[in-house]
This record gives structure tokens, C-alpha cells and sequence, in this order.
């Protein structure tokens, strides 16, 4: 016996003893459309209810129980596909919700590759800038590039700390004296030569200069030494001091 659903036109193939003469509700698996269906109808009553369905009858007191009808399986028909199997491929070949991920964790090492770089560049000026001292001992032609960068390099190991110079008089006459202290900065013991004066005018024009000796003349790591220096009736038109090592390299 052969049944047309109403609703979407499926196509059952059933047995017709299970129906009674008063035939009995049936319900479509494809579509889930139930009918009332009499036993052995025709062909012309299928067209008509599939045109021309009739209305559902009203449920009786005691609904008698259904049955599913099975869609005949035809011999051409495609072998069966696991649609949950089908839609997990899908998802795992699909290249552009993949893409997003990859996108995602390439701009962070990117992004984490700078961060390190600046780190490192900060690292490396900070120990140029405070290490470059011994850079220059281990590295003399550094030096000149310390220079042009505005980070004086003292190469000779004898710095200057606490310079002063006062102008006052002794005995009616203008005396000009300058303080100060030489300090050895390096970790070894440094020899300390004559430091000279030189006395300049408002263009920084040399017009007068001198030598003397400090008390010491040598000075252990970290140790310092002081000086006083006095010059009688200084230059009118002086108006700067500048203080160095007698031999030049300072």
C-alpha cells in the first residue's frame, strides 16, 4: 500500500492490513504531518489528498495509537551520510575560523618581539651611560663617540669635586683664590700631575694662566686630595676660571 503525505508529497510504502476498514491516523516522518487515512486508497484519492487535503478529524476520546510510516529506501538513492560526521569535517577544514586564532597569536609575538627589543635598548644606554668609563678603559676609541653623543668620558681615572673660586682682598690688594679637591674614580692607584688655571675673558679668550702642584701626588682608589691656589691683582677683564691637568689630556 502506498501513501502520499498531504503536507510535503513523501511517498511511504506500507501494509495495508494494519489499516481497519474505518482506517486510522497515520503520521509523516519526514514532516511530522499527521492524517487520517483510509485502507487501500486509490491512486485518484492520493492525488486528492495531496491537492486537496481533507480536514484533520477531531481527536477521538481514546486516541488509537500511530505509527511512523517509513520512507521506502529506492535502489538509486545515495548511500546514507552521517551528518554529525559531516558538520565536524566541515568545521575542521574550514580555513577561516582557523585564521582568526593564528592572526591573533602572530600580532602578540610580534608585538612581544618589540617590547623585548626596547627592553634591551634601554638596558644597553643605561650601562653605556653609567658604565662608560670602564668602556672607554677597555675600549679607548669609544671615547670620541661618548663625546658626540654629550657624555664627556673621563679617560685618565682623576676627577674634580668641590671647586671654588673667591674673589677678596688681602692687604689692599685684590686677591683671587680658587679650592677645590682631585679625587681618583677608578679602582686602581692613579699618579696626580700639576693642574693648570686659566684665567678668560667675557668671549672665553684665554688672557691669563698658571700651574701648581697638590700636596699629593698620587692618590689610591677612591681617595682624594685638596687644593688651594692664590693669584694677586687677577686680570680686570677676567670673568671665567677653567681648571685642568698641566699636560693637556684634560
Amino acid at each position: 500500500m502506498i501513501l502520499v503525505c498531504p503536507n510535503c508529497a513523501a511517498r511511504y510504502e506500507v501494509d495495508g492490513t494494519q489499516f481497519p476498514a474505518e482506517g486510522r491516523k497515520v503520521r509523516c516522518k519526514k514532516c511530522g504531518h499527521a492524517w487520517h487515512q483510509a485502507p487501500e486508497a486509490g491512486q485518484a484519492e492520493i492525488e486528492e489528498a495531496i491537492f486537496n487535503p481533507p480536514p484533520e478529524p477531531e481527536p477521538a476520546a481514546v486516541p488509537e495509537p500511530e505509527i511512523e510510516a517509513e520512507e521506502p529506501q529506492p535502489s538509486w538513492r545515495a548511500p546514507a551520510v552521517d551528518e554529525d560526521a559531516r558538520d565536524e569535517d566541515f568545521h575542521l577544514d574550514e580555513p577561516e575560523r582557523a585564521k582568526p586564532a593564528k592572526r591573533g597569536m602572530g600580532t602578540a609575538l610580534v608585538m612581544l618581539g618589540w617590547a623585548a627589543l626596547v627592553v634591551v635598548i634601554l638596558v644597553i644606554g643605561w650601562s653605556a651611560a653609567n658604565y662608560r668609563s670602564q668602556i672607554v678603559g677597555i675600549w679607548p676609541q669609544s671615547a670620541s663617540l661618548f663625546s658626540k653623543l654629550g657624555m664627556a668620558v673621563n679617560t685618565r681615572g682623576l676627577d674634580f669635586a668641590d671647586v671654588r673660586h673667591i674673589n677678596q682682598t688681602e692687604d689692599g690688594q685684590p686677591v683671587l683664590v680658587i679650592t677645590g679637591k682631585v679625587v681618583n674614580v677608578t679602582g686602581k692607584k692613579l699618579d696626580v700631575p700639576p693642574l693648570r688655571v686659566t684665567l678668560s675673558d667675557a668671549n672665553k679668550h684665554g688672557i691669563y694662566d698658571w700651574t701648581f702642584t697638590p700636596s699629593t701626588t698620587a692618590l689610591a682608589p677612591g681617595q682624594s686630595v685638596s687644593f688651594r691656589t692664590r693669584l694677586s691683582n687677577p686680570p680686570s677683564a677676567a670673568r671665567h676660571v677653567e681648571l685642568r691637568f698641566a699636560d693637556g689630556t684634560e
